[in-house]
C-alpha cells in the first residue's frame, strides 16, 4: 500500500529545486506515485510563498513548473482537526495539524522542532534520510 505522506516545506523544496541534492530522489518518488504526498490549503500557500524567495532566483514559469511537478500528485486534505502536540515553533504545527487529520502514515522533516516530538504522536515523524532507507532508496 502506497504511504501518505507530510512532508514539511524545506523538503518538498529541497527536492524540486536542487535537482542534483540529496533530497532530488523524492521527486521521482512521488512522480513514480511511490508515495502520496499530502497537503493543506495552508502548507501549499508556504510552498507558493517560500519558492518566490529572491534567493531562488526562480520565474513566475519555473515556480509554476515546480509547483506542476508536485502538486498534481498531492491528495489534499482539509485541516480539521488539531494535533494534541503543539509544537514550539507555531510555524511548524501545521504541518502536524495536517498529519493529524490526514490520518497520515508519517512527516517527513529535517526541522529539530518538528524531530523533537518523534514518538509523541499518533504518526512517526523521521529525517528525509531515514525515510529514504526504509524506502529502499539507498
Amino acid at each position: 500500500m502506497t504511504q501518505r505522506i507530510v512532508f514539511d516545506t524545506t523538503t518538498v523544496v529541497s527536492a524540486l529545486v536542487f535537482t542534483t541534492g540529496r533530497l532530488a530522489w523524492l521527486r521521482a518518488h512521488w512522480l513514480n506515485v511511490e508515495c502520496v504526498p499530502l497537503a493543506s490549503r495552508e502548507s501549499v500557500a508556504e510552498l507558493v510563498r517560500i519558492l518566490q524567495h529572491r534567493k531562488f532566483h526562480l520565474t513566475a514559469e519555473e515556480r509554476q513548473e515546480l509547483l506542476a511537478d508536485y502538486l498534481p500528485f498531492c491528495e489534499i486534505v482539509e485541516v480539521t482537526r488539531k494535533c494534541s502536540v503543539v509544537c514550539r515553533d507555531a510555524k511548524d504545527q501545521p504541518f502536524l495539524d495536517l498529519a493529524h487529520s490526514a490520518k497520515a502514515d508519517l512527516l517527513v522533516s529535517g526541522d529539530r522542532d518538528l524531530l523533537v516530538l518523534a514518538g509523541q504522536t499518533k504518526f512517526p515523524i523521521e529525517r528525509p534520510d531515514e525515510y529514504r532507507r526504509r524506502a529502499g532508496r539507498s
